[in-house]
């Protein structure tokens, strides 16, 4: 079998099976009652952790394919980066519908009232388009340079979606930090790579 046929019949949907593993796990928890004393507390949690994860990893595809020289990780970004819109909506709706009851009016007053709620809100707003997008169609009608461009929102969504989470945390906790520190080093990698774009390609191998 050709690599590309392993990528596309097995790596893939391997992949794919184990993005779906935090979300198979939380709806086992559900029926076994393994959600703790705050359900309610620990399915927001999951799915926020895990959306701020999935973005952190798309965003490590494109330097591990700079700095490897192997093109295959830049294979994978569409599926995280979707997976990591597909857990912020879960988190997203359950804000909406168990946090509010979809009492809109009340989710709006939340919206702009409370600064963690505004970032994080602003952090999926930022990812709808992402998502919308990222298909090989929309690249077709907007142009690389153009879909390129829109893209770069994903910085932006990840640095609203890490202050969210410290805001969330109030306390200085290892994850926080730990995704902070993520998010930082990665931004930095890419403000290098815009300020000296010849840097990767005389070192990448």
């Amino acid at each position: 079998m050709s690599g590309d046929r392993l990528l596309k019949f097995f790596v893939k949907p391997v992949v794919f099976l184990c993005c779906l593993v935090p979300f198979a796990h939380l709806v086992w928890d559900g029926f076994v009652g393994g959600l703790g004393i705050n359900p309610l507390e620990t399915v927001t949690d999951r799915t926020g952790n895990w959306a701020l994860r999935f973005l952190l990893i798309s965003l490590t595809l494109r330097p591990l394919r700079q700095l490897s020289g192997r093109g295959v990780f830049i294979r994978f970004r569409r599926m995280t980066g979707l997976f990591a819109f597909f857990y912020a909506t879960l988190h997203f709706a359950i804000f909406v519908g168990v946090d509010n009851y979809f009492d809109f009016q009340e989710l709006v007053q939340d919206i702009f009232e409370r600064p963690f709620v505004t970032v994080g809100f602003t952090a999926w707003v930022l990812m709808l388009p992402l998502a919308v997008t990222s298909t090989r169609g929309w690249i077709r009608r907007l142009g690389g340079r153009r879909w390129q461009t829109l893209h770069r929102l994903v910085y932006l969504s990840v640095s609203a979606g890490v202050v969210h989470f410290l805001w969330a945390r109030k306390l200085i906790e290892t994850a926080p930090v730990l995704y902070t520190s993520a998010a930082v080093v990665l931004l930095g990698y890419r403000m290098l790579v815009w300020l000296k774009p010849g840097l990767i390609s005389r070192n990448a191998s």
